[in-house]
């Protein structure tokens, strides 16, 4: 498989991610279908795409004729069979359920052409753990892409022990034909790359907080307002380099010592979550949320995420 074999993309599952991968194929020109057994989740999904449009093009991130026909080149169905048949990539992008993922991984592995790539959405699961149900394993990968899907230019492609370099180089070839930043994961690591560093991020600032050193809105104001900014301009080896590896090995040795590495939630997120704290969706978790905050920040992050996109990639 080459990435001229490639004319349709089928994507499974067309709920928070699965509708955005398809958008995004469709607005670069491939024929995508689109499965999901849920016909209000599929019909959902489509509604979607066009206000995600609606949004990009108010955005400037998108022309309003590539806008209009995105939409006609998405085949809507609930059938597996009739959206791979022809596909040269099928995308899994079904809920974080192992036993689900490795079952339709059987059903695309019967079904698609003997030459498709097979990838997995997946945030966690590994293709090692994946694969257990396809016969030529060499054709399996994980393509993970970030929320929102259409907004953030990253995919981590990871690879598995039997994963072949064609499947991994068409995949990438394809994801740079579309306007996305492919990174390879060469080793299988749970976490991948992209988690990993969030997760290690995310527990320091529990911690801080646990600790009583500042509060919520204070380490969100840090991260926004501070190296947040600059991380999206420079990774931490290029921010490294820039002020001296010596000195960053200096400041690493005098704050390891005392950077969280607990394996455990803390008492206070997990008196929040037993609480029916969740965030947006249950109106309260770090921060309380009105329908019209919670609203204004994912518009806020998304209009962030259109200008970054513009002064880093216009």
């Amino acid at each position: 498989m080459t990435l001229e074999d490639v004319h349709r993309i089928a994507v499974i599952g067309a709920g928070l991610m699965g509708h955005g991968i398809a958008q995004e194929f469709a607005v670069a020109g491939y024929e995508v279908s689109l499965v999901d057994t849920d016909a209000e989740v599929l019909a959902e999904a489509v509604d979607r795409i066009r206000a995600n449009l609606r949004k990009m093009v108010e955005l400037g991130l998108v022309d309003s004729a590539a806008a209009a026909a995105a939409p006609e080149r998405i085949r809507a169905t609930p059938e597996m069979a009739v959206a791979v048949a022809d596909a040269g990539v099928v995308i899994e992008a079904a809920s974080e359920n192992l036993a689900l993922k490795q079952r339709l991984f059987g059903e695309m592995d019967r079904l698609s052409r003997p030459d498709a790539i097979l990838a997995s959405n997946s945030s966690s699961f590994m293709p090692s753990e994946i694969n257990t149900e396809v016969k030529n394993r060499g054709r399996v990968l994980v393509a993970h892409y970030f929320n929102p899907p259409h907004l953030l230019p990253i995919v981590e492609i990871v690879r598995g022990p039997e994963t072949g370099d064609e499947a991994v180089e068409t995949m990438r070839a394809l994801l740079l034909r579309i306007g996305k930043h492919p990174a390879v994961v060469n080793k299988e690591a749970r976490g991948f790359v992209g988690n990993r560093l969030q997760l290690a991020l995310f527990r320091e600032a529990l911690s801080i907080v646990e600790q009583g050193i500042a509060g919520v809105e204070d380490v969100d104001t840090v991260m926004r307002y501070g190296f947040g900014r600059r991380l999206a301009a420079a990774g931490p080896f290029e921010i490294a380099d820039a002020a001296g590896a010596d000195l960053w090995a200096e400041v690493a040795a005098n704050l390891w010592p005392h950077i969280a590495a607990s394996t455990e939630l803390p008492v206070f997120y997990e008196d929040m979550l037993s609480r029916g704290e969740n965030g947006m969706k249950s109106g309260k978790g770090f921060h309380t949320w009105t329908p019209e905050a919670a609203d204004a920040t994912r518009d806020r992050i998304a209009r962030s995420l259109a200008a970054t996109s513009e002064l880093l990639d216009g």
